[in-house]
């Protein structure tokens, strides 16, 4: 079984600068993205939540649903409070035939705020380490046995940003808990995605493949810049078109025989990144790197 490739509607429309791409509707995402050459989709701001709706759109485009981003807050709720927060979304992900569901810890996350510098992120609390595992492996133990295993979103502006968090979150859960790997994020982070690959394999079980423009990505460093203007300024792009290294990346997925999803999502200013150009020079990139490292 090979890798299929998708892409997230950040091309074309932003979930938190809904401004962004505001006219563009549904079905020009979708039926661009098809035309650039994905499978599937996950989900966006303008998705309908009922899968008696959102089933027959993305059959009438021949696409699936990869999966959709859930806001945890599992540092102040119990498990029993966010099983019943995760609900709906949950049961739309498992009616669509989704197996995967990205989930980020959001609380007290600043990826969102426009105004406040995303070096500025809380940092994870780290006597609530064993604790927070815990309860996140429960809630993940949850989610699998209705059919859809946990991917965690490493995420700037949150409390799992680093390679370091990242190692302590593995190892304070069990293996329900699967790590998505989004090499744009490690990069803008300071890491090594391949690195973190290599450390992790066996628990990734979702990849984002978002690109950096290293000049860029300096340059808001060094002007100390919210994750939202950076996105403004153009640090994100398609694979391929930045600095990050797939073929390395890409290797090590192979080695542990990944056959998930690769997921575009690079979200950009869609008046001056034109979606459709960008989502199939993405979808090109993609699919050669994918192909030169035996994923296809």
């Amino acid at each position: 079984m090979s890798v299929q490739l998708g892409i997230n509607p950040l091309t074309w429309t932003n979930d938190d600068m809904p401004t962004l791409g505001a006219e563009t509707s549904l079905e020009t995402c979708l039926s661009e993205g098809k035309q650039a050459g994905f499978s599937g989709f996950e989900l966006g701001n303008k998705f309908p939540r009922q899968a008696s709706v959102l089933g027959p759109i993305l059959a009438s485009h021949d696409l699936k649903l990869v999966s959709g981003w859930y806001s945890m807050e599992l540092l102040t709720r119990s498990v029993e409070e966010e099983i019943e927060a995760v609900q709906e979304h949950l049961t739309l992900l498992r009616e669509l035939g989704a197996t995967v569901m990205v989930a980020c810890e959001v609380t007290n996350c600043i990826h969102g705020a426009k105004e406040t510098p995303v070096h500025l992120r809380p940092l994870f609390p780290a006597d609530r380490w064993e604790e927070y595992g815990r309860k996140l492996t429960e809630f993940a133990q949850y989610t699998q046995s209705q059919g859809v295993q946990i991917a965690y979103h490493h995420h700037m502006g949150t409390v799992i940003e680093t390679a370091q968090d990242i190692d302590n979150l593995m190892k304070h859960t069990g293996p329900e808990v699967g790590l998505l790997l989004d090499t744009g994020h490690l990069t803008f982070a300071g890491e090594d995605p391949v690195k973190v690959a290599q450390c992790w394999a066996k628990r990734i079980n979702h990849v984002h493949c978002k690109d950096i423009r290293k000049d860029v990505l300096a340059d808001v460093k060094n002007r100390k810049l919210s994750f939202l203007d950076s996105v403004l300024e153009g640090v994100y792009t398609v694979p391929g078109d930045g600095c990050i290294d797939y073929p390395a990346v890409f290797h090590v997925l192979k080695e542990v025989n990944y056959t998930g999803w690769l997921v575009v999502e690079a979200e950009q200013d869609p008046a001056i990144a034109h979606p459709l150009t960008y989502a199939t020079l993405g979808y090109n990139n993609l699919s050669k790197f994918a192909k030169e490292a035996g994923l296809l």
